[in-house]
């Protein structure tokens, strides 16, 4: 079986190396990074940013508090940038040496369908190269939406990739969008003193989340001093002397930001367009090639995972995805839960949600259960301090199934994957309470939170 990946990102690498694992001859197009956005220019490289900006704020504030005395605390910014260029290249590198040591053959170029059964390369190198294959996987992920006010153009005006990647830190950002990038960027900055301006369009800072947890964020970011607009929508872009003026409107009453930067933080598109797959009769839906729920195209032997989909625009999903469609090419059948996606936020506190929040399990029609805890209940959570935040569990009243876990808080993004696991099993609230956890942990607070359910938390009076 010869199959050919088009995109090396976490949906279309991990294809490939399982693909080879079971026997594939497997052929990977990549037009410029292997590890895709996810690890060059977005997840692990903001992480970075997230994780250093995290310990310098919470020293700078905390530090007398915590036992410690620092003199002369400082950002070297340089050596900052060049510490998550090195985390990415150790990790791509890693990801690169896999696919040799699986005989995956990498082509660098873009890809362009001729046929069902060919695609020619445009090499980077110069030249191009006709690719048969019989099962083609088609990963090529997504690209920034730029909304396009008057302005959007003018030097200043960036996206998350830039504003990873600035020369200085800036006195002052306006960040328009208030989703998961967004509030990232605004706790990577706000923690290194820059003014920042969040200016979003939906009643709601990252709308698909809980917003009982989320309110924990937003509390956090207000209380660093980041100004939050909602319900706003963005009129233009001004340069004003050597910063920019964006002029937005709140209901009737117009208002203006002037910021140093603007980054441009309204989302991601598919990038499923320019490849031919609509004259080899794929469907494509401005840019999201169209497929069923195993991942098929219209075309019998093309598939497609991840952004490009236009489904759910998460890393985990793209590489959950690229597990199973290599498995149905190869003759299994991978049963991936696609109802045990996690969300997750790393801004301080984190937020991590899997499953219905509680608005959406009512709008199911459950008769729901919800039980919570506050992380300022928890020992471990004491004595990090980070005590903001809490743990949601939203279960069936009739079954007591748990239909949602919901943490905001410390290390919120690692216990979501117990939260993750109990959906699988389809677990009851009753059976997280007799399940034992360590102490003093974070994860106790899911405990509590269970126990909630029944009003029988034991640390809450």
């Amino acid at each position: 079986m010869k199959i050919a990946i088009i995109g090396g990102g976490p949906g279309g690498y991990v294809a490939a190396i399982k693909a080879a694992q079971m026997g594939a001859e497997v052929v990977l197009i990549e037009k410029e990074y292997i590890g895709g956005t996810c690890l060059n220019t977005g997840c692990i490289p903001t992480k970075v940013l997230l994780h250093s900006t995290e310990i310098y704020h919470q020293l700078r504030n905390e530090a007398e508090d915590l036992g410690l005395e620092i003199n002369d605390l400082k950002v070297n910014w340089r050596n900052l940038l060049t510490r998550k260029e090195l985390v990415a290249t150790q990790l791509v590198e890693g990801v690169k040496n896999i696919l040799r040591t699986m005989n995956v053959e990498v082509v660098r170029g873009y890809a362009k369908f001729t046929s069902t059964k060919t695609i020619e390369v445009s090499l980077t190198a110069g030249g191009k190269r006709s690719i048969s294959f019989d099962k083609a996987i088609v990963a090529t992920g997504s690209k920034s939406i730029i909304i396009p006010v008057p302005g959007h153009d003018l030097e200043g005006v960036i996206t998350s990739r830039e504003a990873m990647s600035l020369e200085e830190i800036p006195e002052s950002i306006c960040i328009i969008g208030g989703g998961v990038i967004g509030v990232e960027f605004a706790n990577i900055y706000s923690n290194l003193g820059t003014q920042i301006t969040i200016i979003e369009m939906l009643p709601e800072l990252v709308a698909n989340m809980d917003q009982e947890i989320v309110n924990s964020l937003e509390e956090a970011l207000l209380t660093k001093g980041v100004k939050v607009y909602k319900s706003a929508k963005v009129l233009r872009i001004d340069r004003s002397g050597k910063e920019l003026q964006v002029t937005a409107q709140l209901g009737d009453d117009p208002f203006q930001v002037i910021a140093e930067k603007v980054i441009m933080a309204t989302g991601r598109k598919p990038s499923g367009d320019g490849l031919g797959l609509e004259e080899i009769g794929v469907k494509v839906d401005r840019g999201a090639i169209q497929v069923d729920r195993l991942f098929k195209t219209d075309v019998d032997n093309i598939y497609a995972i991840g952004d490009c989909t236009g489904g759910v625009q998460l890393a985990h999903v793209a590489s959950a995805s690229g597990l199973m469609a290599a498995e149905l090419i190869m003759g299994e059948r991978m049963a991936m839960d696609f109802r045990t996606i996690p969300y997750c936020v790393y801004t301080n506190p984190e937020l991590a949600s899997v499953g219905l929040t509680e608005r959406d399990a009512v709008m199911k029609g459950y008769k729901i259960k919800v039980g919570k805890f506050p992380m300022y209940g928890n020992g471990k959570s004491v004595i990090t301090g980070n005590v903001r935040g809490m743990v949601k569990i939203i279960a069936d009243e009739n079954t007591g199934e748990v239909l949602g876990v919901h943490i905001a808080g410390n290390s919120a993004t690692e216990l979501i994957a117990s939260g993750a696991v109990a959906m699988r099993l389809e677990a009851t609230v009753q059976e997280l309470i007799t399940t034992i956890y360590a102490h003093p942990t974070v994860g106790e607070a899911i405990h509590e939170a269970a126990e909630s359910v029944f009003g029988r938390a034991i640390h809450i009076p």
